[in-house]
């Protein structure tokens, strides 16, 4: 029904009401029409999304250990120096998600010949020609994803990891999300395959640090339990956070099997470590809100 955005700006106007504003500010747009199939649809992208894959993880949930890190401006500025210099301007997101799909993938260990992937959500909202309106609240986010095998994502440097975020980003256009579109409508039964592959979720720019219910702004924004159910894949989520030095940043929860959590540490740390002081401050369990 609705996407992270939509959301974010609904309760957004249950606490303008809630402050006494006679509307909201920005008024809700419902024309779901405006993300209909094409008639007749037609598929004309690939869509490795839904690729079927065989499952090897045969990791139980008991063994999965929960870790949270941050990333202030120093951390991601450690990585950029790893990086060439087309690449050092690349975004926050992108090269926090580069870094820990590959450290993640070099941590597990897979098969070198087994293919991995990063997905994450797009938001389309300015892919379209006209874009959606301005506070139209439905779901507007497809998954974007990268594809490789483990041996090249692990023994090429981080700017690999990183061209493949990128490119998938890029490969987002107007005609990708009208094919897209026609896909989810051509299949009777489309679920996307998560199967080996790093699914970061990105809240730091969706609005929910902004909601006033008249109290002020929330300590924190963003997803309750990341990890449910009886099969966990590794799946992270970027949160806006200030530290206890009062830095500001982002942290990335994260879960990874017990034998692999010290592994993805000390990879993490070759790009993270400035000097002698760990960039990236690791945690053994989530950070907690100050609320």
């Amino acid at each position: 029904m609705s996407d992270a955005i939509g959301i974010a700006q609904f309760i957004g106007a249950v606490g303008e009401m809630a402050r006494d504003e006679c509307a909201p500010s920005i008024p809700h747009v419902w024309q779901r029409d405006l993300l209909n199939a094409r008639n007749p649809p037609r598929v004309t992208c690939t869509h490795h999304q839904f690729d079927e894959l065989p499952d090897t993880n045969d990791y139980p949930f008991q063994d999965m250990v929960p870790c949270s890190l941050f990333f202030g401006s120093i951390e991601v500025n450690a990585i950029r120096e790893h990086l060439p210099s087309h690449l050092k301007k690349s975004s926050t997101f992108d090269i926090i998600t580069a870094c820990i799909w590959r450290c993640s993938t070099r941590a597990l260990r897979p098969d070198l010949e087994t293919q991995v992937r990063v997905m994450f959500a797009i938001n389309v909202r300015g892919k379209l020609s006209p874009p959606l309106p301005t506070g139209y609240y439905g779901n507007a986010i497809l998954a974007a994803v990268a594809t490789t095998t483990a041996r090249k994502l692990c023994e090429n440097p981080l700017g690999y990891a990183l061209e493949l975020v990128k490119m998938a980003k890029a490969n987002v256009t107007m005609e990708y999300v009208r094919s897209y579109t026609d896909l989810v409508v051509i299949k009777d039964k489309l679920d996307l395959n998560r199967v080996q592959c790093y699914l970061p979720t990105n809240s730091t720019r969706v609005g929910f640090e902004e909601v006033d219910f008249g109290w002020g702004k929330p300590a924190y924004g963003g997803p309750a339990n990341l990890w449910t159910g009886p099969n966990p894949k590794l799946a992270s989520s970027y949160t806006s956070f200030s530290n206890g030095k009062g830095k500001n940043g982002i942290v990335v929860s994260i879960l990874l099997p017990n034998v692999a959590h010290e592994i993805f540490k000390k990879e993490l740390e070759v790009y993270t470590l400035k000097g002698h002081a760990i960039g990236g401050q690791y945690l053994s369990t989530p950070i907690k809100s100050s609320m």
